[in-house]
Order: structure tokens, then sequence, then C-alpha cells
């Protein structure tokens, strides 16, 4: 038969009750129809059962949702948690030193040591019933509790709930808090995030003309305190990672735009800004539209800056050259005629020619044989770089031959004329 037990708020009907190793057989230790039972005997047993229940209930008066009491009161789960994972617990009670919560049929949190100084401002916030996501730190310690981390979870929290925003596309806007010569810096929810350079729209992109990294710092800084408005590209929780990007949205609107264009077309457009490694012009008809004529695309002949050819504020025509991602790319050279199509009739492998030295690199000297044409003599003709400024002088003029042409390549190899 089962022996009803009593003691506090915990009633037990039970033929056998486990404590650590040991375990209480009341069925097998009190048969009514055993020779041997005596009152005495089970006097004896019930004391000691009833001894248990005081150091359970003692020790549980403030933990009601313990796992020994779970256990008693039949409570059982097939979840099985592990490190890292965020459950929700309801607060039970705040103690000096730790906080105790009900994570339902999983069993009872605990958040004490370290954690317990950690989410010190999170527990001033809650009372008892408040429901709240913790981390498990431990899935069941010493005691049989599941150590959480109340402020790791709200951090992994907003992680996830970032990564949901990444997924959907959503647009966030957020304001920028600092800057530094590779981008912006600003927050989402609490969490550090960073904006680069290349991933401004065309607006707040820094327009220096020499690239000068100060100089660009100086823009940068000029956004410090506005709100824009960006989409998650790449996060990592791990590393602390989280890069947004501005240009991502000013594509998905430029994609509509660019759908009345193609390649090849010649559209007429304005110079809004020039840099060191191009030009950029908005499009007459559609000023949202803004392309990019890189250095390259600007002449026939090799150019080191491009104000040599534009300037903020003139008025071209530019063919299209690709349209890809949002982003367009334009061309200036295409709608001039080719010098070098003329080059295989005026010139000739071993003719000799008069060139002024233009610019020098680590691999020669660039000689202009007339205002379009430029050929190069490699620096292996002297020797060093030292050597051949020594024999040349940048903006000197000298005799030269001409050792190879390769037309459909824009390449005239020469030597220096002997003596």
């Amino acid at each position: 038969m089962a022996i009803p037990i009593t003691y506090g708020s915990i009633s037990l009907q039970c033929n056998s009750i486990h404590v650590g190793c040991a375990e209480f057989d009341f069925k097998a230790a009190f048969s009514y129809t055993s020779t041997s039972f005596s009152f005495v005997s089970y006097q004896l047993f019930v004391g000691i059962v009833d001894c248990l229940l005081l150091v359970i209930y003692m020790n549980t008066i403030k933990k009601t949702h313990s796992p020994l009491v779970n256990l008693i009161k039949g409570i059982s789960s097939s979840v099985i948690l592990k490190q890292g994972d965020l459950v929700e617990g309801i607060l039970i009670e705040k103690a000096q030193k730790a906080a105790y919560f009900d994570l339902g049929p999983v069993g009872s949190g605990i958040v004490y040591g370290i954690e317990f100084s950690n989410a010190n401002s999170i527990l001033k916030g809650l009372n008892p019933g408040d429901t709240i996501s913790g981390k498990v730190v431990d899935a069941e310690n010493e005691e049989g509790y599941i150590e959480l981390s109340l402020a790791e979870a709200g951090i992994q929290k907003t992680w996830e709930e970032i990564k949901e925003l990444a997924e959907k596309g959503e647009i966030i806007t957020v304001t920028i808090s600092g800057a530094n010569s590779g981008g912006l810096l600003t927050e989402i929810s609490g969490l550090r995030a960073f904006l680069p350079v290349s991933q401004l729209s065309a607006d707040h992109y820094p327009r220096v003309d020499d690239g000068d990294r100060g100089k660009i710092l100086d823009e940068l800084k000029k956004l410090i305190g506005t709100e824009l408005k960006v989409k998650v590209i790449d996060l990592k929780p791990r590393a602390a990672k989280l890069i947004v990007s501005e240009r991502e949205i000013v594509g998905e609107n430029m994609k509509e735009l660019l759908g009345q264009y193609k390649a090849g077309e010649v559209v007429d457009g304005i110079i809004s800004g020039v840099a060191d490694f191009g030009a950029f012009m908005k499009f007459a008809n559609q000023p949202q539209i803004e392309g990019l004529i890189h250095i390259s695309e600007l002449d026939h002949r090799l150019i080191e800056n491009p104000k040599e050819i534009v300037k903020i504020g003139d008025a071209i025509k530019a063919q299209i050259l690709e349209i890809k991602e949002g982003r367009v790319f334009l061309s200036l050279k295409a709608l001039k005629p080719d010098p070098w199509l003329r080059v295989p009739e005026k010139y000739k492998a071993g003719d000799e020619i008069m060139g002024k030295v233009t610019r020098f690199n680590p691999f020669g000297a660039f000689i202009a044989l007339d205002p379009e044409i430029q050929g190069l003599i490699h620096v292996s003709e002297f020797g060093s770089i030292e050597e051949m400024k020594n024999q040349i002088e940048l903006g000197g003029s000298y005799a030269f031959k001409i050792d190879l042409i390769k037309a459909a390549e824009k390449r005239i190899i020469l030597k220096l004329k002997k003596s």
C-alpha cells in the first residue's frame, strides 16, 4: 500500500522514495500482514522519512521549482538543453546573491556569481512573475539547477533579431557616431556596426581629388550625428562583426531607373565629382543616376590626373559600358576617335623619333611621341631607376628608336638612340 506523508507544502503518496543513492521502500518495509511488523518499526521509518522531508522542505521553501521538487511532483520533459541555448523563464525570487527562475518542464534556473553581478541592472527592472530570456551556461550544475546568463542572453537575442532583419532585407535607420579613414561607425540595438566607405551612397561618398586618407576622414566626420538608412550585409556574432550598407538601398531604387538603359547607349550628363581614380557623372535627364568614368576610360592616352580631361560642372556625353548591381560604368574615350588605329601607318619598327619624357614608374619611362601617342622605354635599358633618371630627365626631349609596335595592345617599345 502507499504511505501518505505530508510536510509543509510537500505531500506524498508513495511506496518508496529516492534521496541521493538511498531508496526507502515503504511497501516492502511496512506490510500490515507481516508478522514482523510493529508499531515501533513503523514509527522509526516514518521518523526517518519525516527528517528527510524536513531537509527537503527547508532547502526548497524558497525554491519551489527546484529539480528535486519537480521530480517529486512527477514533472518530466523530453527537452534536452545544452550550453548556449536560449530559454524563457519566469522570475520566482530575487535573493541577495542569486535569482531563481521557473523554466517550465525543463526545470529550474539560477543566476548567481559573476552572472548575477552582470545582470544587476536587468534584475532591478524585474519582478516575480516577469518573463525573461536566459542563456544556458551550465545545463545542470551540482545542485541540479540550470545556470543562466541574462546579460549574454540579451546580446545573443539581439544578434538573432538582427540576423532576421538581414534575411528579410529590412531597412534600418542608424545614427552615425564616429568615423575612421575606412568608413563610419554606428550601432544597431546596442551592437557596434561598421559602414565601409565603399558601401556609402554616391551622395555621401567622400570626393577627394588625391585620395588623401586624412582628407577622406575629414569628409566622413561631417556625417557624424546624421541619420542614414542602411541594410545589414554581413554579420558574424562570434567575431562581433556587423557590416551595413547604404549603397544597397540606393542600389535597389537605382536598378529600376537603370532598367530604362542598356550598354552601348550614349547619354548626356554633368560631371558631379572628380577623384584620383576617375570622374562621376550625373545623367542629365535622371539626376538620381550617377555613373563612374574610370580614369582609364577618360582618354586613349595615359593620364595621371582626371582633371587633365574633365572638371566639375562640365557638360559631356558618355557611353554606357556596363550596368551591374545598381551601378553604371561609363566611357568618355569610347566616343573619341582611337589614335592607335593610325599608328601602323604613322610609325614603323626601326624608326628614329624625338620624344618627350612625361612620367617615370618602376618599369621605366613614358615618352610622348605626339599629343595622343605614348611609348615606353624599359628600365632595363639603363640598368636601374637611378641610372635612368641620370640619363634622361622628366620633361626633356631625346632621340629614341622604335623597337616594337603592338597597336592592338596600344604599346610602343622604345630604346634610347645611341650617339
